[in-house]
């Protein structure tokens, strides 16, 4: 297709959602502080190369110039968009602040599945050890008095580890130096 072809297809008569993929990718190039060099880069890097001359034409010629569909979808992974939030107008998807507060809640919900999950299975084998204690600890009042002492060692060795500042929770217990 010649370069006059190319902006005949582009002018007047062309599609609506052609315009709203020119305006998707400048709202979503500007919202995340990208300059037109940065998103090709970008591109390139998601396997879907395009100059960044290409990327002002998109957005800013007069006519504007066409996506392909290998481009179309590179912008897609780039900006991590369906196709149909491409190609629909952008003021129907909240704002690009708002759409990125929905991706990170997403993330950090998916992170705090795996810690709660963590949790659960650390408080799984605490009870399992507590069990195993508790059962030495009932053969006798001298095992009883040995898992006191070593738990009240251990209680004391980590409010040491997580209070290294706190100099009075090493003393504790122990009469003053000097007296």
């Amino acid at each position: 297709m010649s370069g006059e072809e190319g902006a005949e297809r582009a002018g007047p008569g062309r599609p609506e959602p052609e315009d709203h993929v020119a305006a998707r990718i400048k709202l979503e190039r500007e919202a995340r502080g990208w300059s037109t060099v940065k998103l090709a880069e970008e591109m390139a890097a998601a396997g879907h190369p395009i100059n960044q001359s290409a990327i002002w034409r998109i957005e800013s010629g007069k006519p504007r110039r066409r996506v392909n569909l290998d481009e179309a979808l590179g912008f897609c992974k780039v900006f991590d968009l369906t196709m149909q939030d491409l190609t629909g107008p952008p003021g129907e998807l909240a704002t690009p602040r708002i759409r990125q507060l929905v991706r990170e809640y997403g993330q950090m919900t998916v992170e705090y599945r795996q810690l709660r999950a963590a949790i659960d299975r650390n408080q799984m084998h605490l009870h399992e050890i507590r069990m195993e204690i508790d059962s030495y600890a009932d053969k006798g009042p001298e095992q009883r008095g040995q898992v006191d002492e070593l738990l009240r060692l251990e209680e004391r060795a980590a409010s040491r580890a997580l209070h290294p500042s706190r100099a009075h929770l090493r003393n504790q217990g122990q009469p003053p130096a000097g007296g």
